[in-house]
């Protein structure tokens, strides 16, 4: 049966996350039923990553099987034609059957943006993570090089985490300013629940001065949760993108950064 992969961009304000809930609207379910409707059979989606509520993605990765013959163009088209105006099919391209999403990702990239000003946003509410208080990005960037490499991330992972290991190899992290902007990138072979936002919390707590660059050193090496920073809010999470192996071929946008609104 032939398997494709999708390039996926959607904005996660309106869902409870990526994966299929029966109770709730899910980036997942919605995808899949449009897809249906260009297959004409259900379409069932695996995914390089598992967005929580709120979060956003730039271009998630995903694979599906289908018995339908159809132009790459034809499935683009006609998911986001049927698909809400949150979501959309950015590329499709024809994989090998033994192509998985999840397990052929070498790296997983975040981008986690603070707006940092005075007054609340209005255009960009759900987009960014709002602190009025002044954060030293330098001071944050460097205290986030001690969380570099491979380490036991427990007091970064979340009470619910379901992972078997709390081990991550953390490949790079980078804390800049641009202008009322601060932006957190980090790139990893892997993430645990709410890693992202508590490593983002924790050095939202640094650029303020209230933590230090130790006391974040610290945290890691006790591995107890209740050490470290609060869970900063999903609005400013971003999924960048998935890393693959080049002989698959995949496309990319290139798009590598959240949209900015006018914040000055």
């Amino acid at each position: 049966m032939p398997r494709l992969a999708l390039g996926i961009e959607y904005d996660g304000s309106a869902f409870a996350g990526w994966q299929f809930q029966s109770h709730a609207r899910s980036v997942q379910g919605d995808l899949q039923l449009a897809l249906a409707q260009v297959a004409d059979h259900p379409i069932e989606l695996t995914a390089a990553g598992r967005t929580d509520a709120g979060v956003h993605a730039l271009e998630m990765v995903a694979h599906f099987d289908t018995t339908a013959e159809r132009p790459l163009h034809a499935w683009m088209l006609g998911a986001n034609a049927n698909v809400a105006a949150e979501i959309s099919v950015l590329w499709a391209h024809a994989v090998p059957d033994d192509f998985h999403a999840r397990h052929h990702a070498t790296a997983r990239r975040y981008h986690y943006r603070v707006l940092n000003r005075r007054m609340r946003p209005a255009l960009e509410r759900q987009r960014v993570c709002w602190v009025r208080h002044e954060l030293d990005a330098e001071r944050m960037h460097e205290a986030g090089q001690a969380l570099v490499g491979r380490h036991d991330f427990s007091a970064f992972r979340a009470s619910e985490c379901q992972s078997p290991s709390p081990v991550r190899e953390l490949m790079e992290l980078s804390v800049e300013r641009d202008g009322p902007y601060i932006d957190l990138r980090v790139r990893a072979n892997a993430f645990l629940h709410h890693m992202v936002r508590n490593i983002a919390g924790s050095l939202i707590l640094v650029g303020r001065g209230e933590r230090t660059a130790e006391w974040l050193s610290a945290v890691l090496r006790g591995r107890d949760r209740r050490d470290a920073g609060p869970t900063a809010p999903p609005d400013g999470l971003y999924f960048v993108g998935a890393d693959y192996p080049a002989g698959f071929g995949l496309p990319s946008v290139k798009l590598r950064r959240p949209p900015t609104g006018a914040a000055s």
